[in-house]
């Protein structure tokens, strides 16, 4: 015989499974009260929804549901519009992801090229980068940084998660440029950047 889930378990579920948005341990709070253990029943739901159709996942902080990642396929629409980033808008997101915050000028010491206004308001249009406010230096240039939708689409936790040198090269995802750079006692620049993040 199962074990009936408590009304505290069953209110966490509620809440997770009406909200419009991911939820903050905060934002659980609000709905379920102060009187249970909330980290536990979270940890609780997440293990019951393994690998079932649906799972509970943490984002940047933030509790949801999502389709679970071998069922997309299913639930693809077929008039899916593909847009594919240009290799500018791709760099220009990793520099973001890795460096943030971020302002236009450090972007563009980082590249060594100017980036065009419409590269940020692609990434902006998409939901993975946003404005977060303003440097406190002179002329006081906007900062960039990722967002949640970000970590949601390409499957991160956080910004820990992002892959390091050595599993960039694993993948072959480095440039030959980039792997040329590297000789014997050299170390490659994106190496030097990784270590200064």
């Amino acid at each position: 015989m199962t074990e009936e889930p408590d009304d505290f378990l069953r209110a966490v579920e509620a809440a997770l499974f009406v909200a419009e948005g991911p939820l903050t341990l905060a934002d659980l709070r609000l709905h379920v009260g102060e009187a249970g253990d909330l980290a536990g029943a979270l940890a609780v739901l997440a293990d019951h929804y393994a690998g079932r159709g649906v799972n509970l996942v943490e984002r940047g902080g933030r509790w949801h549901f999502q389709t679970a990642a071998d069922l997309a396929h299913i639930l693809r629409r077929e008039r899916e519009e593909t847009r594919k980033l240009s290799r500018a808008a791709m760099e220009t997101l990793a520099i973001i992801a890795y460096h943030e915050p971020v302002s236009r000028a450090e972007i563009e010491a980082i590249r060594g090229v100017q980036v065009a206004k419409g590269t940020l308001d692609v990434l902006m249009e998409a939901g993975w980068v946003r404005p977060a406010g303003r440097r406190e230096v002179p002329g006081r240039p906007l900062i960039y940084v990722t967002t949640l939708d970000f970590l949601s689409h390409f499957g991160l936790g956080s910004r820990r998660d992002l892959p390091g040198i050595d599993d960039l090269r694993a993948a072959g995802l480095l440039d030959p440029v980039d792997l040329a750079l590297e000789g014997p006692g050299n170390q490659s620049v994106v190496e030097n950047d990784e270590e200064d993040a």
